[in-house]
């Protein structure tokens, strides 16, 4: 049933989206959000928006022409100027026909632009996710469902496999969707301008009239709008009586229709051709979840596709032809399926509920599936999500009347490993914090977005560290800190100053601790060790010979050896412990800033570890404590110190 228009004079298309929900008594219903969001996809040409009151419900779906309007600001402002009174979003996620790099977005092909940051504050919005438009649609292929593709071929979708997206339009965009533990990333590509490969010698004809003009000729230059064209004119080439030039639109729609051979032959290679570059796509990720066809032109071919070459020539892979006859290919026919994907994203962005996130609504969805008395402690964490943070595994199965293996089993039921990464997920969500990815710094960056991008990789390298963090390993390194006779730091180059600082905040301790930076005296110092002493390396790639070399002679003199450094180096095999630290840094163009960070948070860790743990473990009141003179500080008072 169409919704209401809130303003005949914005030219709104009203009919509910794909996937939208009526009422609490539909199944599979999910509670509204407590503002409505709002969504947009904005192209060359025209900007389309909708309100999205709760997950997958999209309402007041407005078509706006960028034409009528100077900029993005005053695009978006009439949109929500068109909605009835208090209807305001507080959170937006654009989709937007142009690569995002930093706060400054300049329109290829419109002369608007905009920064991120100035048009959330003008617009009055608490977030504004700005994303690239191909980005938006490959997240919405988990959310379409059947009803929004339609099948071409055989094949069946394995679960939690790779997809793969392509989409022919006025170029080629390729990307995909790799299942990351409960989530999907986006990959970032520049796929369809790898080197077009023809199958048949009318390909090869084709490639060869391109080479004419062209000195490179990639896939994209002929599997998209204005390849079409380059197609025909090569089958014409050298033939007076046809027409030596047409549109895109005109060869498709003569071919549709059957009024011209050549414009038939035309699409028919495009068919062609495309099934050859999504049958490479789909080895190249390992696409078993399916191949998807988006973009502007497939959909549009209707049965013509359907009864085209294309599952042929995508099956036509010699050894490895059954491998992807099991893929299934589909073509996205949701409308708007942009609206799916910028959803999905704000999702991960903002929490649905205040004071939740979508860990939360995991347990809500996947508590009918639990047993009985899993289900009393998906209602406890229900209830009490920042308590369980804090709780012991013991007090949250006495609270929720169930054995502690029975807490344990609901957080495998979920999909986790245990409560602790269990609780590293929801501490996640409940600090409310917008997720970041890394980006490239580059030379010409504006100092707004080298500071932005910076702190953005940063913080992003600290919240995948903590996912990946070997709790056990910490545990095992604060022992050996804490029993050790002497701690000697071994650090080459930029880790330097980690080695310096872990010196000083053991030495708080009354720990003997030395640090030795200069590489001809590490193999010395490192054969003066004893059984009683640890030996802690610290380097980012773990490959310096010499300090390969002070470790193995370290181990050899009985110390015990703790490496902080990259997990399958040559240092870390020589280690006792091994505090795995993989982050990946342009080192050659730029200095490791971040892996440092992530060494020096690791040094914190083991400080604070070795400070609580000798508090915990002295029994003698501070005044009776022997041999401690007026300058002396007590463990517990070191904490404040180390930090």
């Amino acid at each position: 049933m169409p919704l209401p228009t809130p303003d005949a004079a914005a030219s709104v298309l009203t009919t509910p989206m794909l996937g939208s929900v009526g009422s609490a008594n539909v199944p599979g219903f999910t509670p509204p959000y407590p503002d409505p969001r709002l969504l947009a996809d904005i192209g060359a040409t025209y900007a389309r928006f909708c309100l999205e009151h709760q997950p997958g419900r999209f309402d007041y779906v407005t078509v706006l022409p960028c034409a009528d309007y100077p900029g993005f600001v005053e695009v978006v402002q009439a949109y929500l100027d068109s909605l009835p009174p208090g209807t305001k979003p507080r959170h937006a996620a654009v989709a937007i026909a142009n690569p995002i790099e930093g706060d400054w977005v300049r329109m290829t092909n419109r002369d608007w632009a905009f920064s991120i940051a100035g048009a959330q504050r003008l617009l009055g919005l608490s977030t504004l996710l700005v994303v690239n438009n191909f980005t938006a649609l490959a997240m919405s292929l988990p959310r379409v469902g059947e009803q929004g593709r339609e099948q071409v071929g055989g094949g069946e979708p394995q679960a939690n496999g790779v997809i793969g997206l392509l989409g022919p339009g006025t170029g080629l965009g390729v990307s995909g969707l790799v299942p990351v533990g409960d989530r999907w990333a986006t990959l970032a590509t520049e796929g369809g301008h790898v080197s077009f490969s023809p199958a048949d010698e009318r390909e090869l004809k084709v490639l060869q009239y391109a080479w004419k003009s062209l000195t490179h000729v990639s896939a994209e230059r002929l599997v998209s709008g204005p390849g079409i064209e380059i197609i025909y004119q090569a089958l014409t080439d050298g033939r007076t009586d046809l027409p030596a030039r047409l549109s895109t639109t005109d060869i498709v729609q003569r071919a549709i229709q059957n009024l011209c051979p050549w414009c038939v032959e035309a699409v028919e290679t495009f068919c062609n051709m495309l099934g050859t570059v999504a049958s490479n796509l789909a080895l190249t990720l390992g696409a078993t979840g399916g191949l998807y066809i988006g973009g502007g032109i497939v959909p549009r071919l209707g049965e013509f596709f359907l009864r085209s070459g294309f599952r042929e020539r995508f099956e036509a892979k010699g050894r490895f032809s059954g491998y992807v006859a099991r893929i299934p290919t589909y073509v996205l026919t949701a409308e708007n399926p942009a609206f799916h994907g910028v959803s999905s994203l704000l999702a991960e962005h903002v929490p649905a509920h205040e004071g939740g996130n979508p860990l939360m609504e995991r347990v809500r969805a996947a508590r009918p599936s639990l047993t009985p008395a899993e289900r009393r402690v998906a209602d406890f964490v229900l209830d009490n999500p920042r308590t369980v943070l804090n709780d012991a595994i013991a007090v949250i199965a006495q609270m929720a009347e169930v054995s502690q293996p029975t807490v344990i089993r609901f957080c495998r039921s979920l999909g986790f490993q245990g409560l602790a990464d269990f609780k590293l997920k929801l501490a996640s969500g409940l600090t409310g914090n917008i997720p970041v990815q890394r980006t490239q710094v580059r030379r010409q960056d504006a100092t707004p977005d080298l500071c932005a991008k910076v702190l953005d990789n940063t913080i992003s390298a600290i919240v995948q560290f903590r996912e990946s963090l070997n709790v056990e390993a910490v545990d095992e390194a604060i022992e050996l800190l804490r029993e050790a006779k002497r701690v000697e730091f071994y650090a080459m180059g930029n880790s330097t100053v980690v080695a310096l600082d872990a010196q000083h905040k053991l030495f708080r301790f009354r720990i003997p601790s030395v640090a030795h930076t200069d590489a001809s005296m590490q193999s010395m110092a490192a054969e003066l060790l004893g059984p009683q002493d640890v030996a802690v390396f610290i380097s980012s790639s773990g490959q310096p010979p010499e300090l390969v070399r002070a470790a193995t002679l370290a181990r050899d003199r009985g110390a015990a050896v703790l490496a902080i450094t990259a997990s399958k180096s040559p240092l870390a095999k020589k280690a006792t412990v091994c505090i795995p630290v993989d982050h990946n840094e342009d080192s050659a163009t730029f200095l490791a800033m971040i892996s440092r960070i992530l060494h020096l948070l690791v040094v914190d860790m083991m400080a604070v570890g070795v400070a609580m743990r000798r508090e915990a473990g002295s029994s003698v009141p501070r005044s009776a404590q022997p041999g401690e003179t007026p300058g002396d500080h007590p463990p517990g008072m070191l904490i404040s110190h180390v930090l």
